[in-house]
């Protein structure tokens, strides 16, 4: 069976580990006061990856948690891929020479695609394009608006341009726990005939599970967020699954 990660992830907000339903601002869990340390758990209980979004920087367009994401590329054992705030190759340029592994555009893809293009052909497979979709269509700036470019579309068109890897985002079941949209995100990976990671409403080992039947399909990995964090079950008990 084709390889299957699991990335555990990291949402910060105000410096803080935070959980928002479905993207909204105003209805955030925070679940811990440390990011790093956040992370050093997930080290123990073996991440390969670590998923770090910048709330913050999503919404006002600039890193603003950037130190704490420096931190656990450093300091720990771990590859890090960072979103959220990142719209110039100044950005690019600062996470990839301090440590990060990858850089995920996700607005930016609509609203400057030559940029992206240019990114693209510049880092490689540094570069996630991260595509968070409401019903089919393309959200962009935090979730806050929806464009009329389909998921699928933008995919095709930046998979052409060298994308090798997707994070697939159904924003109708982010942190919802009401189990991934399978469909959507293997529907990504065969349009665009790379890889996808699926995000968003993983609950359940058994919604891990069949995520990593269509491996072979390019669904290359899942991240999980809520799931962890509420104690529907651990990292290690995840990593266990895919690794059987």
């Amino acid at each position: 069976m084709a390889a299957f990660t699991i990335y555990p992830a990291i949402d910060m907000r105000g410096g803080k580990c935070v959980r928002l339903l479905q993207g909204d601002y105003q209805k955030e869990t925070v679940y811990g006061d440390s990011p790093f340390e956040m992370a050093r758990l997930f080290v123990e209980q073996g991440a390969v990856w670590i998923h770090m979004v910048d709330l913050d920087g999503a919404k006002e367009g600039k890193r603003i948690n950037d130190r704490f994401v420096l931190e656990v590329a450093k300091k720990l054992n771990v590859n890090v891929q960072i979103g959220g705030g990142i719209r110039t190759e100044e950005d690019i340029v600062y996470y990839l020479e301090n440590g990060v592994a990858r850089v995920i555009l996700g607005s930016a893809a609509i609203a400057n695609p030559p940029f992206v293009k240019e990114m693209l052909k510049k880092y490689g497979e540094h570069i996630a394009i991260g595509i968070d979709a409401k019903n089919g269509f393309v959200a962009t700036e935090g979730w806050l608006n929806t464009s009329h470019v389909k998921a699928t579309e933008l995919g095709k068109e930046l998979a052409e341009a060298g994308a090798q890897t997707f994070i697939f985002t159904d924003i109708a079941t982010d942190g919802m726990l009401s189990g991934p949209n399978v469909q959507a995100a293997v529907e990504m990976a065969r349009v665009t005939g790379k890889n996808v990671i699926a995000s968003g409403g993983v609950r359940s080992l058994a919604d891990v599970k069949i995520l990593q039947e269509f491996a072979e399909d390019g669904i290359v990995g899942a991240i999980v967020g809520k799931a962890l964090y509420t104690n529907q079950f651990t990292l290690a008990q995840a990593l266990e699954a895919v690794n059987v």
